[in-house]
């Protein structure tokens, strides 16, 4: 059976700002990413977004960021890989907290923005940092999207990790993303495709046109676009006419 998981970044809003639209999205995913308060996220929010996955039957994931709301997480501290590791497991340990209120379990982690390339760029900060997770919770899921982070994860085997590909978002020719300066709205139909392309055959087409390997078992949907709740029905749409089943990160398939 062909099954891939969706997950999303939420829980980004905190006091009066808004930040994606949670809500209209969090029906169409399976896992979500929810931030630990760092780069963004307060507790009410946290709270809520771990309601609404819980009422969705949704997978509850944390994505910790750098203590930098200003930057939105974006901006490279000068940290040491044991502050690094702290911040992950402060942030997990929020996000389990209220997950426990519903008797359920966080099953992944996902760190976001600057946090995530520190630890694509420096071995030594991905190591102390994935070592931390599983002293934490050795069942946890580590979602990747780098190939540096994706590899040395593997060599724990006691960690599952679980690499995802991008389908609103277009892959230079080395596997790296192109990221938007501006989020513009995406065509439904080209997304779809890509998600069926990454889900039965573990590719994609970069942007010069040549065919890159993604094998993910996990896509992405940013929820802050302004097609997002399209683009998802569209996906959705398109995984059940090819067959494709969808799966939580915590699910056998």
């Amino acid at each position: 059976m062909t099954a891939i998981d969706i997950n999303c970044d939420m829980g980004e809003s905190f006091g009066n700002w808004t930040m994606g639209r949670d809500a209209e999205v969090m029906p169409y995913i399976t896992s979500a990413n929810i931030a630990g308060g760092y780069h963004a996220g307060d507790p009410h929010v946290l709270r809520e977004t771990v309601d609404l996955a819980a009422e969705h039957d949704v997978g509850i994931g944390v994505h910790p960021g750098l203590p930098d709301r200003m930057g939105f997480g974006r901006r490279t501290m000068d940290a040491t890989p044991a502050e690094i590791r702290d911040y992950v497991v402060y942030q997990l340990g929020a996000v389990m907290a209220f997950a426990k209120r519903h008797d359920l379990s966080v099953q992944h982690v996902k760190p976001h923005g600057a946090m995530y390339s520190m630890l694509s760029e420096s071995e030594e900060i991905c190591r102390t940092v994935l070592e931390g997770v599983l002293e934490v919770d050795p069942s946890l899921v580590y979602l990747a999207t780098d190939t540096n982070i994706y590899d040395v994860a593997r060599e724990y085997d006691d960690l599952d990790v679980v690499f995802e590909g991008y389908v609103d978002l277009e892959y230079n020719p080395d596997r790296t993303l192109i990221v938007e300066k501006e989020i513009e709205p995406k065509d439904p139909e080209l997304v779809a495709d890509r998600a069926v392309s990454i889900a039965t055959r573990g590719e994609v087409e970069a942007a010069d046109g040549t065919t890159i390997e993604v094998p993910a078992s996990s896509i992405c949907i940013h929820g802050d676009g302004p097609n997002a709740v399209e683009l998802l029905e569209t996906i959705h749409a398109r995984l059940d006419s090819e067959g494709i089943e969808l799966a939580r990160l915590d699910e056998p398939v």
